[in-house]
């Protein structure tokens, strides 16, 4: 898939996830075969202001590249400052967030509370790309609500503004997370654009990636919440695209060797206190569906050291 001159190994991408697509998780999804990996949302205030944490999430490795980096924020002035800050880091694509519905940040009028003021959204795409020497995405949603369904509306006036492509995910903000995707949106926004759209939402299976894009027809597939405890997700979706085959699911040893190398990675990169305390929803996300996992989702919960929890996953396997 081709975004400017910015070309990944294939569309299947995994979505900007708060929490979670941190840099151990991207590695292990580029391990898998993702085509782009996306950074959690970044504040656009917290690049202006110089913020230590947000800094943080900026980190990129050869390894996981190409990268996006994802930046939040409704003040279009801020927003471009954040655009000209990041002209110097590794990221292949700068996206803006205006899908996410999560309370604390549409109560200040960020994500997909911009879908409610299409000018203001405008304005933010057009500063930030005047500001930004690397391609300048959107990832919207349906709409703000039942009442404000405007996909179509605001993607034709965001790719007016300059940007380079859109995600569209199939609920409302209000919906957050609830009912089904409607991927019709997504087609109709994918008619209604000359650029490239992605499609998200509700793409838990690699049946379901293939049937996103026979229904929407857009040009690549973003993966979110269907990732998480199941990075194969990646590698079994591109090679169905591929073949036509569908490769197995991972066995319980591949999982729990999956989350262990994962948790090895969150140590490296943030120390063992906070990997492990971080890994605890990762590795319930690992062992989810398998045989007692809800007695070893309580027990790693209490573990706060490494040997601990490389104890707790192995004696789990040996049973």
């Amino acid at each position: 898939m081709e975004i400017t001159d910015i070309i990944s190994e294939n569309p299947v991408f995994l979505a900007p996830m708060a929490g979670i697509t941190d840099l151990p998780f991207r590695l292990i999804c580029k391990e898998m075969g993702c085509g782009m990996v996306y950074s959690e949302m970044i504040s656009s205030r917290g690049l202006y202001y110089g913020d230590k944490k947000t800094e943080k999430l900026l980190e990129i490795h050869p390894d996981e590249k190409p990268v996006a980096l994802q930046i939040f924020g409704s003040d279009p002035d801020i927003m471009g400052r954040a655009a000209y800050i990041l002209n110097d880091r590794e990221n292949a694509i700068l996206d803006i967030n205006m899908g996410c519905p999560t309370p604390k940040i549409v109560k200040n009028g960020d994500g997909c509370a911009l879908m409610r003021d299409i000018n203001l959204a405008c304005r933010i795409v057009e500063t930030v790309v005047k500001e930004s020497i690397k391609p300048v995405t959107v990832k919207i949603r349906k709409g703000w609500d039942e009442n404000c369904i405007n996909a179509v509306e605001l993607a034709k006036a965001i790719e007016q503004s300059g940007a380079k492509a859109v995600t569209v995910h199939g609920r409302t903000g209000k919906q957050f997370y609830s009912g089904e995707a409607d991927w019709d949106i997504i087609k109709e926004v994918k008619q209604a654009l000359n650029i490239p759209v992605i499609g998200n939402g509700d793409v838990f299976t690699a049946e379901d990636g293939i049937e996103l894009l026979d229904k929407s027809k857009c040009d690549g597939i973003m993966i979110g919440r269907g990732s998480r405890g199941n990075p194969w997700l990646f590698r079994r979706l591109i090679h169905y695209m591929k073949t036509g085959e569908l490769l197995p699911e991972p066995d319980p040893k591949e999982k729990i060797n999956m989350a262990l190398k994962h948790m090895e990675l969150a140590i490296k990169y943030k120390g063992e206190r906070i990997g492990i305390i971080e890994m605890r929803k990762h590795i319930a996300w690992y062992v989810k569906g398998l045989r007692d996992s809800a007695n070893l989702r309580n027990q790693i919960n209490r573990i706060e050291h490494k040997d601990e929890m490389e104890k707790a996953l192995i004696e789990y396997l040996n049973r």
